[in-house]
């Protein structure tokens, strides 16, 4: 395995109230003095685990992390059915990150995000460029809406039989449509029943269009019934409205990242997050560098993929 820096515990937590009834869960770690850095996780639903932390120099950086709205520490908790999720949305998350970022008392900071978290860092990273010193990218995803058909209906063909399950677990009438629309309605129904085999069932893809990489193992996470339902109501409801962002709007204005030097990791063998993506971003992004992993898959998968990653927080750490 690569080596990551050793686990640390927060030296600081807090809740921050952003608003609509959400409370937001942030903490900081290694070194209070040090450069700030922002974890934005993926998902959306994930939360900040602690890997995070270990992916910075702890002497170097004053690593920040937080749990996005309605998921992880952060309530309400969207694996309540009764919890609405209309402002839960990619501008709420922005403003979040804003508020954070005041509530800290930082100027600028390095940004890390992993799959939905590219979105959200480029989102962020193009409306607040002078807030962001370096992008650090892997698993590069802008949730257009080909994306999530590619996600929710192409990768059957790669996939068929567990792909017919997929599909299948909707009503036969929405089968043609969107399935991230059709799952987030059986997420809503009033049957816990029908909920609870929803989140069990977008679950069990998620694990599967993930799966290209050599040694993959099922995410233990999903035997988890809360983490299920708060993972699949949160990704269905920003793939439904395609990440609540003017389609194609993070390719088109990745020219607002000029002058923002930036990593971008990604796995050859990223199937449900194809390498054309993180590619297309490199061209439009003079201040990258590309960095394309041989035999990995989606998120930090494997041995090079991390160490990559690594080796870009290291390159930014302040001497």
């Amino acid at each position: 395995m690569a080596e990551l820096y050793p686990p640390i515990e927060p030296y600081e937590h807090g809740v921050l109230d952003v608003g609509d009834g959400n409370r937001v869960y942030w903490e900081t770690c290694g070194n209070p003095a040090g450069k700030p850095a922002l974890v934005l996780h993926g998902g959306p639903g994930s939360g900040a685990g602690p890997f995070w932390r270990r992916l910075f120099d702890p002497a170097a950086y004053r690593i920040v992390l937080f749990d996005q709205r309605g998921c992880g520490r952060s309530t309400p908790d969207a694996a309540d059915p009764q919890t609405s999720l209309a402002a839960n949305t990619t501008p709420h998350l922005i403003a979040d990150i804003e508020l954070l970022r005041r509530h800290l008392n930082i100027e600028k900071w390095l940004v890390i995000g992993g799959s939905w978290g590219v979105t959200l860092a480029l989102a962020y990273a193009q409306k607040h460029p002078g807030r962001v010193s370096e992008l650090v990218l892997f698993s590069v995803t802008n949730t257009t809406r080909r994306e999530v058909e590619w996600v929710t209906r192409d990768m059957g063909r790669i996939f068929p039989e567990e792909w017919a399950r997929f599909r299948d677990t909707v009503p036969e009438p929405e089968r043609g449509g969107s399935l991230a629309q059709a799952y987030a309605r059986m997420l809503a129904d009033p049957d816990a029943v029908v909920r609870e085999r929803a989140a069990r069932e977008w679950c069990r893809w998620e694990d599967v269009h993930v799966s290209t990489h050599p040694g993959h193992t099922p995410d233990p996470r999903y035997e988890d019934p809360h983490l299920r339902m708060r993972i699949a109501r949160l990704v269905t409801h920003y793939w439904q409205h395609a990440g609540f962002l003017e389609d194609g709007a993070l390719l088109r204005d990745a020219g607002k990242l000029a002058g923002i030097p930036g990593v971008i990791v990604h796995g050859k063998m990223d199937i449900s997050g194809p390498p054309d993506i993180a590619w297309q971003l490199a061209q439009a992004w003079p201040d990258t560098e590309l960095v394309l992993i041989g035999e990995e898959g989606h998120g930090l998968s494997g041995d090079d993929t991390t160490k990559a990653v690594l080796a870009a927080t290291n390159r930014f750490r302040p001497a």
